[in-house]
């Protein structure tokens, strides 16, 4: 039963992984062709997808995510303008 499920695991993690290099724009793969990514994936399952996710793709998940900046108020208790006027 256990490698049923570690079976079904690395399927489902390989279909993802291809899924995402096929979704993924040309101009935002790194390291290798797309077509290449593809192959890699698909002939080692589990490293070519490990590799893809840290390596390929525009923001690995090793790469931390860009900071955003709040854009103003929210609702009227949030804006200076508005507290003003009461």
């Amino acid at each position: 039963m256990l490698r049923v499920a570690m079976a079904v695991a690395v399927l489902a993690f390989t279909v993802y992984c291809v899924v995402d290099v096929v979704q993924t724009e040309e101009d935002k793969v790194r390291g290798l062709p797309k077509l290449v990514w593809l192959l890699v994936v698909l002939i080692v399952p589990l490293a070519g997808g490990l590799s893809w996710l840290i390596a390929g793709r525009a923001r690995g998940i090793l790469q931390p995510r860009p900071q955003t900046r709040p854009r103003g108020p929210r609702g009227p208790d949030d804006d200076p303008d508005f507290l003003r006027g009461i």
